[in-house]
């Protein structure tokens, strides 16, 4: 790099890339890192002829497929006479002679006080009955505060709010449900559904439950459904498939306002998230951008006028109050308040804004930011746990506020959710395979396993282990049964939002594989 233009040269390159380059003592050679097949090795370069050379292929693996901030292989330094270089390789110190490739071990130890901690351990039941649901998302809080429904293991559940019971709110399986919205008079919730087959679809259905109805007319990728203040209109986000749901049914994509009944369908814009209708029903607001780019806008219910309220880099998921005077938002996970001024033009929104007053209202995160006590408060949770925190707690200018304001809170409402484990009601028997056990290196060439429901309930040779009566016996000989493997980094496809389909392609992948 010349220093004074900035320009950039590349000296060494190629196959097996150029890493770590550490210039001689009299500055004519370089010393690099470079991939040889399977091995990092120490190359040496000569300036004036170019000449590439290996010197010493014993290195430690380098980092090159990885994202090595400190660089892909420790540095290292020639001794000032040039004739060798030191280096880390395996754990220890090396001094490689250049010439010949010789390697010698420079012996080394350090006195070092460590503080150990003793490791945190949870007892851990093995197949309960039982499991508390701690995933929940898509909260929905009903107008007069008293009902809310949410989205767990697949459904949506209803909770008369803060301590009532829990109940599903449609009694079908055959579709996943997601996203639900109250009607202005709190009697009917939208809803967008997945099925596999079907593929996607929004749905209505009224809270004291019963059959669900099908609103829009054609198979998609639906999200964020939600009423106009009369009830008389919906707005929705309709997107592409992707990896997970497949492709099909995601043409058309932008946002959409049709009736309640899923007539009268228009297209207002191409592209925009999380749409919802103004506090008077004659223009829609929408997220759109992404990254550090992003900006809160509205249009008309016609798709037109597209004004920019605010721009974003960091606040993510900004979700107005319905009389249009306050917005709440994420900024660095954590909820944020401030009032939604009406200038006329763009605000950069950010939880270190001052020209308007922003006040954190969450000490630890937020999702699922919603408007309850007609808009005199802000609700949101964080997997089971509901949180709200009045206006007037957040802001002492209010009338009713106290000068010393509430800190954020810690602990909120535990929705206390607990389900019955998923266990088939039979007992199965494989029998005839080689069994690898977890007994030491225990292996039985011709054993059997019995399950009743989720449960192992013996492993063992053939001879001495019989199934049980009523058993169904499957005859295994051949196979090897062995311990389902844990993988402790996996990325189990849940970079993608909305829906899930019912048959996961990473999951059954996995399985393939072994790993349970």
């Amino acid at each position: 790099m010349d220093r004074e233009t900035g320009d950039l040269e590349t000296i060494i390159g190629g196959p097996g890339g150029a890493a770590r380059p550490q210039p001689s003592p009299d500055g004519r050679q370089i010393a690099f890192v470079r991939r040889v097949r399977n091995k990092s090795v120490l190359f040496v370069y000569d300036i004036e002829t170019g000449a590439e050379r290996p010197v010493y292929d014993d290195l430690s693996p380098d980092q090159q497929e990885t994202w090595a901030i400190f660089g892909v292989y420790p540095n290292f330094q020639w001794l000032p006479d040039g004739s060798a270089v030191v280096l880390w390789a395996k754990g220890g110190l090396h001094r490689v002679d250049m010439a010949t490739g010789q390697s010698t071990e420079i012996p080394f130890s350090v006195d070092v006080e460590l503080d150990v901690t003793e490791a945190v351990r949870s007892q851990q039941e093995a197949a309960p009955d039982r499991f508390t649901v701690r995933m929940m998302r898509d909260m929905a809080t009903s107008p007069d505060g008293r009902t809310i429904v949410f989205h767990a293991v697949g459904y949506l559940w209803k909770m008369a709010w803060p301590d009532g019971e829990i109940m599903r709110l449609t009694n079908q399986s055959d579709h996943f449900e997601y996203e639900p919205s109250f009607s202005p008079d709190g009697q009917t919730i939208v809803y967008t559904s997945f099925n596999d087959d079907e593929y996607g679809s929004i749905r209505s259905i009224t809270l004291d439950g019963g059959e669900s109805r099908t609103v829009t007319q054609e198979p998609g990728h639906y999200f964020t459904p939600r009423f106009s203040p009369d009830g008389g209109q919906i707005v929705f986000d309709r997107e592409s498939g992707n990896g997970l749901r497949g492709p099909l049914y995601g043409v058309e994509t932008g946002l959409y306002i049709m009736d309640a009944r899923g007539r009268d369908l228009t297209k207002i814009r191409d592209g925009g998230d999380e749409p919802r209708f103004s506090a008077d029903g004659e223009r829609v607001m929408f997220q759109t951008g992404g990254g550090l780019d992003k900006q809160y806008r509205s249009v008309d219910i016609h798709g037109g006028d597209l004004r920019t309220h605010f721009t974003m880099k960091y606040a993510t998921s900004v979700v107005p109050s319905p009389d249009g005077k306050w917005i709440a938002f994420t900024d660095a996970f954590n909820v944020f308040v401030a009032p939604f001024p009406m200038t006329g033009g763009e605000i950069e929104i950010s939880k270190e804004m001052t020209a308007i007053p922003v006040t954190r209202v969450s000490r630890d995160a937020g999702t699922e930011l919603q408007w309850v006590d007609n808009n005199r408060a802000l609700r949101w949770m964080i997997g089971p746990e509901v949180y709200t925190r009045r206006l007037d707690e957040a802001f002492d200018f209010l009338p009713n506020a106290n000068a010393d304001l509430p800190k954020p809170d810690s602990v909120g409402v535990m929705i206390g959710m607990a389900l019955p484990f998923d266990a088939p009601p039979s007992t199965t028997a494989l029998v005839g395979a080689r069994i690898i056990t977890m007994n030491g290196d225990e292996v039985i060439e011709n054993g059997t396993v019995i399950v009743e429901g989720n449960r192992v309930l013996a492993v063992g040779d053939r001879t001495r282990v019989t199934p049980p009566a009523g058993a169904n016996v499957i005859d295994v000989t051949g196979a090897t049964i062995m311990p389902g493997i844990v993988d402790v980094h996996a990325h189990g496809g849940h970079f993608f939002g909305g829906p899930l389909p019912h048959a996961n392609w990473y999951h059954y992948a996995n399985l393939t594989y072994g790993v349970t």
